[in-house]
């Protein structure tokens, strides 16, 4: 391995600057991305909120900058062309710029052609970002690219709304078309959402407008074991994969329903070739972040398109340390990326949702059955076991020590509320969401756990709206 790293010599000459617009102070994917460039001698810097949070105590991290004043109008992202030209300013020369969220890969799309003298960026025309982050867009592209994705329905009126959750079959999962527009704070307006009723979907299409976007109905796929796959990969133009992978959700946080809090690189052919298919035909460049549910048949279908590193990024490391931030920062200067070797079978664990997912789930990441070959993996057998921690490095420790302090401290109530059982109000989603794909097909089909066949409610019978988790 010592000569593969060798032979490929890496260029740190140019700064990065790695920009999240979001104000979540604990996304450990900034922070690993930051880790990842540093390690590499590169001069790091941080466009986020305030201080950082604990990405901001790094010791790879040169500088922490706000962002724009006041905020960013995601339709009227001109404010951010001044944020970075300051930033660029006081950096001194071109930097290659890393967008952590779908807001700033939106943003930075946008206003590319403005910063083109400044940094360096993945050359995304038409609004791509804007484009495959939108829900209904997403759908139509997968449908005429014949990649499965969920049936989805988008309402031109409340009527249609109603008519469409009972045809696709309750309960159905709403979700807004453009979520980056949702208004902070907005009460009952979730990303997504799982509506049991036709009356629940009817009064969401009436807060279209509320929303600033579409609402889909997607027919509901029941989560279970080995059902939430992903797919990581970073590009060149026209397509090219530099490096890509597939994984699995061991465990998430929320449970079944949330970001991946364990998380392991498995090779699977058919979501590998769904999401290699889809970057070649939109000639896709730079960094994506895809996810996948199988379905009761065990048809991997697509359901979200992340333009931008996923949290979770770092799981995908081949033997050489080299992972899709590295690849796209050598790809954007000019410089060889290496074919990658090995790494399939690495875990990825972030420690604080890790811990809340297997106490709540009272679950630990399930073994791989003895039928279950291993992953095919070329790399030495101790990078095949490499377990890679979002927050704890031994090199760079603070950021793990903040996390935790801040995590104990900012969340202690609110993590014994979750770990003491789901409020009243969402079991029946907790319930349907954990549901078994096996059960779900039997109550599809109209059958009762007692062999009759069940009468399903009017049309418009109404009941309290649960809510998912925004993913």
């Amino acid at each position: 391995m010592k000569d593969t790293v060798a032979m490929h010599a890496f260029a740190n000459h140019v700064p990065a600057v790695v920009l999240r617009l979001d104000r979540n102070p604990f996304h450990h994917g900034t922070l690993g991305a930051v880790r990842s460039l540093g390690r590499k001698g590169v001069e790091v810097h941080a466009v986020v909120e305030a201080g950082g949070g604990p990405m901001g105590r790094s010791r790879y991290l040169r500088a922490v900058h706000p962002g724009p004043a006041g905020g960013l109008d995601p339709e009227a992202p001109e404010a951010l062309v001044e944020c970075l030209a300051g930033v660029s300013e006081r950096i001194g020369r071109p930097a290659v710029l890393v967008a952590m969220d779908d807001l700033s890969a939106i943003a930075v799309s946008r206003v590319a052609p403005m910063l083109r003298d400044r940094f360096r960026i993945p050359h995304q025309p038409d609004n791509l970002p804007a484009r495959v982050a939108d829900k209904a867009e997403l759908s139509r592209l997968c449908s005429r690219w014949d990649v499965p994705h969920p049936e989805t329905v988008v309402p031109a009126g409340g009527t249609e709304a109603a008519e469409a959750a009972w045809r696709l079959g309750l309960p159905v999962v709403a979700k807004w078309s453009r979520p980056w527009l949702l208004p902070t704070g907005a009460d009952g307006l979730r990303s997504t959402t799982l509506v049991h009723t036709t009356a629940e979907a009817r009064r969401l299409y009436e807060r279209s407008a509320e929303a600033g976007s579409r609402l889909l109905l997607q027919r509901f796929l029941p989560a279970g074991p080995d059902t939430d796959w992903f797919f990581h990969g970073a590009f060149t133009r026209g397509g090219r994969p530099l490096l890509a992978g597939s994984g699995r959700k061991e465990l998430s946080w929320p449970v079944r329903t949330g970001l991946t809090a364990v998380g392991r690189w498995l090779p699977d052919p058919a979501v590998e070739e769904a999401a290699l298919r889809l970057a070649e035909r939109l000639g896709y460049q730079g960094i994506l972040d895809l996810d996948f549910r199988r379905d009761e048949r065990g048809v991997f279908r697509l359901v979200d398109f992340n333009p931008r590193p996923g949290a979770q990024f770092r799981l995908f490391t081949d033997a050489a340390g080299l992972d899709v931030v590295q690849a796209m920062y050598l790809d954007l200067t000019g410089q060889r990326v290496p074919q990658p070797t090995g790494g399939a079978g690495r875990v990825f664990v972030a420690e604080n949702y890790a811990l809340l997912a297997a106490v709540r789930g009272r679950s630990l990441p399930r073994r791989r059955p003895a039928a279950e070959p291993a992953p095919p993996t070329p790399g030495p057998a101790a990078e095949r076991g490499r377990v890679e921690a979002a927050w704890f490095a031994a090199d760079d420790v603070r950021p793990f020590l903040a996390m935790l302090a801040a995590f104990l401290g900012r969340g202690a109530a609110k993590g014994a509320r979750a770990l003491r059982g789901v409020p009243a109000q969402g079991r029946r989603t907790a319930r349907a969401v954990v549901r078994a794909p096996r059960q779900r097909g039997r109550e599809q089909r109209g059958v009762t756990s007692a062999g009759s066949v069940s009468r399903p409610a009017p049309p418009e019978a109404s009941a309290e709206p649960d809510e998912l988790v925004s993913r």
